[in-house]
């Protein structure tokens, strides 16, 4: 979210000072009638200079308050997760290999959305703490080896194997990675679940569905 600011210039503000200096000089500045003039005078000019160069206007980023889900441990895994998620965005910056670009792209964005889903519901604690804790900043250490043996540009036995080993393991981190997503909308489901069954037995009740 972004707020308008608009800067003006204090051009105007030397304009109506320097009309003072100008009648000074060279007009009379002695009766109240010669106040009222050079003030009128000041006063013209420092608007017309305040529409000529009316400034510019800026759109600010307004800062987001720092999540707070009251419990000290959801917010302090909340922060891991963000803190791994950046990382992981900007380690993604230096794959050129278009297939793991791809796998680094869905653990991002599936770990986004594990952390927005505790956000949203700190009873996700338990079921994404081993998973902030111990995945996610696993995963992130084999992008920063991986990394580190592509920045060498020499393809030799053991940098081609290592990489290739890390290719093969984000494979398994990203179906492990859509399989906790999923999990935390286990109780979600049974509770759809419940609740249609519900609705169900209610409208038969009153005779507005049909049984079979």
């Amino acid at each position: 979210m972004k707020k308008e600011v608009k800067v003006r210039p204090f051009l105007h503000i030397y304009a109506f000072a320097l009309v003072w200096l100008l009648w000074a000089l060279f007009l009379p500045l002695f009766a109240l009638l010669h106040f009222a003039g050079v003030f009128a005078a000041s006063l013209t000019v420092s608007l017309l200079v305040r529409r000529l160069f009316p400034g510019k206007t800026y759109f600010v980023p307004i800062p987001e308050e720092p999540f707070s889900s009251g419990d000290p441990e959801v917010d302090e895994l909340v922060r891991e997760g963000e803190r791994a998620i950046m990382e992981m965005r900007r380690l993604r910056k230096q794959i050129t290999d278009p297939g793991v670009g791809k796998q680094v792209n869905e653990i991002i964005a599936v770990s986004d959305k594990i952390v927005h889903n505790l956000m949203e519901d700190p009873a996700h604690f338990r079921g994404v703490r081993r998973f902030l804790n111990y995945y996610l900043p696993t995963t992130l250490k084999l992008l920063h080896t991986y990394d580190r043996m592509g920045a060498q540009g020499v393809a030799g036995e053991n940098i081609t194997g290592g990489m290739q080993q890390i290719e093969t393991a984000l494979d398994m981190m990203v179906a492990a990675y859509q399989k906790q997503l999923d999990a935390l909308f286990a109780k979600k489901a049974l509770d759809v679940e419940t609740e249609i069954d519900v609705l169900e037995q209610i409208l038969k009740q009153e005779g507005l569905h049909d049984v079979d």
